[in-house]
């Protein structure tokens, strides 16, 4: 399996700033474990392309994604960037390959978003809300953290549902994962703050659909009615 990573990953890098590059072996270990989620996609149709950062980038995200021209880009940002390895380190060995593959869905989750061309967006019915007392200069920035803050509890859903679909067995595990990975450093009420969705999703029943999306939105519309 690992002999058999240039080739696909030669393959999904034909349009990216890192074709030219050698990648390490820490960016292979990511493409390793997120490529089922690549594949899935490309096998559905999505527009998503993969981009490996050639230049160092120790403030970023490993995994993040982007949207240019009406395509997803999955961005792996991991040179000069401890938290690449870091990332790796804190996760199980035996639930690594699964866990990437979880934050591979989430950034689909994004994707999705993007093409709908909700992004950010909330569903009919909804109306986003200021607390009382804040002044008109922070407005607009509060809506915007509130709407990534959604986005971020829908993309969390989707990785859920994708490890409830694809790694049954170890979905308590993962959750569990998940809900320290968002425990960690957490502000309340700030973009990361996506646990109100996350446990809900305990034992991921509500998540079950053969659309990862739809099982997702179904669960993320209900928690919207206490999270925001």
């Amino acid at each position: 399996m690992w002999k058999s990573i240039p080739g696909f990953v030669a393959m999904a890098l034909m349009s990216s700033a890192c074709l030219a590059s050698e990648l390490t072996q820490v960016e292979l270990r990511w493409l390793k474990g997120v490529w089922p989620v690549v594949a899935f996609a490309r096998a559905a149709g999505l527009p998503l392309d993969i981009t490996v950062q050639p230049q160092p980038t120790p403030a970023a995200a490993p995994l993040a994604l982007g949207f240019v021209d009406g395509r997803c880009k999955l961005v792996l940002s991991m040179r000069g960037n401890p938290e690449a390895q870091a990332t790796l380190d804190r996760i199980e060995p035996d639930l690594l390959d699964a866990a990437l593959e979880l934050m591979a869905a989430h950034e689909l989750g994004h994707c999705r978003r993007y093409l709908d061309g909700t992004w950010l967006a909330l569903p009919a019915g909804f109306a986003a809300s200021l607390p009382d007392g804040l002044v008109p200069e922070l407005r607009g920035a509060y809506l915007e953290m509130k709407a990534v803050r959604r986005e971020e509890g829908y993309a969390d859903l989707v990785g859920l549902a994708w490890a409830q679909a694809h790694h049954r067995q170890r979905y308590p595990r993962l959750h569990a994962w998940l809900v320290d990975w968002r425990s960690r450093d957490l502000i309340p009420g700030s973009h990361h703050d996506t646990l109100a969705w996350v446990r809900m999703a305990a034992d991921g029943s509500a998540l079950v659909h053969p659309s990862i999306f739809v099982g997702a939105a179904a669960l993320w519309g209900t928690g919207l009615v206490g999270a925001d």
